[in-house]
């Protein structure tokens, strides 16, 4: 499986332009030639023969006025070509299938010249994205292929980010494509009937990229800057073709899809503050909140009104808007002590019922405590991770869990407690600052 990578020789004007040209419109390069050939693996190949067709034939017949339907075309005849070539190296004509395919490339031609439209290219993008994030697929996969073919991260970026190995991650994303083809997943916007459970699948895919990207599980840094930033572009772009495709744009915006994406904007704002000049992890109540991006906050406090006013006359409230709500109040605060807590625990409380989880029921407790003191967060922490709540088994090795009991118990004094259990949040974590952190509230303890 290739990687998307330039080619290394021509003149350096062509080839900067080209650069530029990759950088900014690969993905929807590939997502238009993956419809109109069908095939993962061959679009790849056709874009990088393409560019690298241009590389060589630019500096003598000049840039094409509009480059990226002369590339789509190129990489289009390109397919044709490689599909004939194979054939002949396989000593065969071209069974049925081989032939109907060409047939059905070479028939795309005035497809390949609408693809110059912007919005035309946008929809491709859409389809890539359902297709990706398709409910047949496994979970980790929607995750790798979206992030391999939307978002063009290599399979080394990818596993670095989710504590893998490159070739499980290329294997994950080859299954995926594979169960792709077999199953004939149509390449398409669902219809509206199909609507809430393949936009859901694609939801928790971003959600899922924006939460490794938030709070890295591994390395040497609090977050991953690249992982915030494509889940943020991936929401933006569902945003707005949710608003301009026509599948979608008759149902009007989906209030998640606003939820989510003010959820990102909101957490993504205290990126800055998050971290010492030195590497250092701060904690939300010891952050500088001048360092918040306001803009950032705006944004996401509009859409987030919007989404609950589309959805306050259902009556229905949807988790990631939940999660932006709780947000917002911590991002309309001057501080941790004038945070309305009373009013994120009423979030938390609906938040449970729609959407029952561990994680959720942590939160909660620690803003129990934020509330009513510490005492009354660690019954809630206890009765979480009781044996017998069966929920025990989900938390036994979230180091937050246990960091969070640990704080409990060291600001009521409990100081034998606290160190026996930073030192268990400790033992699971392997993020750097996190064990910095942990190791210095051990010493104090001490």
């Amino acid at each position: 499986m290739s990687e998307r990578v330039m080619p290394e020789r021509g003149s350096e004007p062509i080839r900067e332009l080209l650069d530029s040209l990759y950088r900014e419109d690969s993905a929807r390069i590939l997502a238009t030639l993956i419809r109109l050939l069908g095939d993962f693996d061959l679009a790849e190949e056709a874009m990088h023969e393409a560019f690298a067709a241009a590389l060589s034939l630019w500096p003598k017949s000049g840039v094409p006025g509009n480059p990226r339907p002369w590339l789509i075309s190129t990489a289009r005849f390109k397919a044709i070509d490689t599909l004939r070539r194979r054939a002949r190296l396989e000593r065969i004509t071209l069974d049925a299938s081989q032939d109907e395919l060409a047939q059905y490339i070479e028939a795309q031609s005035s497809s390949a010249e609408k693809s110059s439209d912007d919005d035309f290219l946008e929809d491709d993008r859409l389809r890539l994205i359902f297709t990706c994030c398709h409910p047949s697929l496994a979970p980790e996969a929607r995750v790798a292929l979206t992030l391999r073919e939307v978002c063009g991260l290599t399979t080394e970026e990818i596993a670095k980010a989710f504590l893998t190995t490159p070739s499980t991650l290329a294997q994950r994303i080859v299954r995926a494509k594979a169960k792709i083809r077999e199953e004939r997943i149509p390449y398409e916007v669902p219809a509206p009937q199909e609507l809430p459970e393949r936009l859901g699948a694609v939801l928790q895919v971003i959600y899922l990229v924006f939460n490794e990207g938030y709070s890295a599980a591994a390395g040497a840094n609090v977050t991953r800057a690249e992982l915030t930033g494509e889940a943020i572009r991936l929401g933006r772009l569902l945003l707005e073709l949710h608003l301009n495709e026509p599948h979608l744009a008759e149902l009007g915006p989906d209030p998640e899809v606003m939820g989510l994406f003010s959820l990102m904007l909101l957490q993504e704002s205290r990126r800055s503050a998050r971290m010492s000049p030195t590497g250092e992890l701060i904690l939300l109540e010891n952050q500088d909140r001048s360092l918040w991006n306001r803009e950032q906050i705006a944004e996401g406090a509009a859409l987030l009104e919007k989404a609950l006013s589309a959805q306050q006359k259902s009556r229905r409230f949807g988790p990631y808007t939940l999660q932006a709500a709780i947000a917002a109040v911590h991002a309309e605060a001057e501080s941790v002590a004038a945070t309305d807590w009373r009013q994120i625990v009423a979030l938390y409380d609906q938040l449970l019922r729609i959407h029952p989880s561990p994680v959720v029921e942590l939160n909660r407790a620690v803003a129990i405590a934020m509330r009513d003191g510490p005492e009354a967060g660690l019954a809630q922490i206890d009765a979480v991770l009781e044996p017998s709540s069966g929920k025990q088994g989900e938390l036994a090795n979230y180091y937050l869990a246990h960091s969070a009991r640990a704080d409990m118990c060291r600001r009521l004094g409990r100081t034998a407690e606290a160190r026996a259990a930073y030192e268990k949040a400790l033992a699971l974590t392997q993020q750097e600052p996190e064990r910095q952190f942990l190791q210095e509230r051990i010493r104090q303890l001490k």
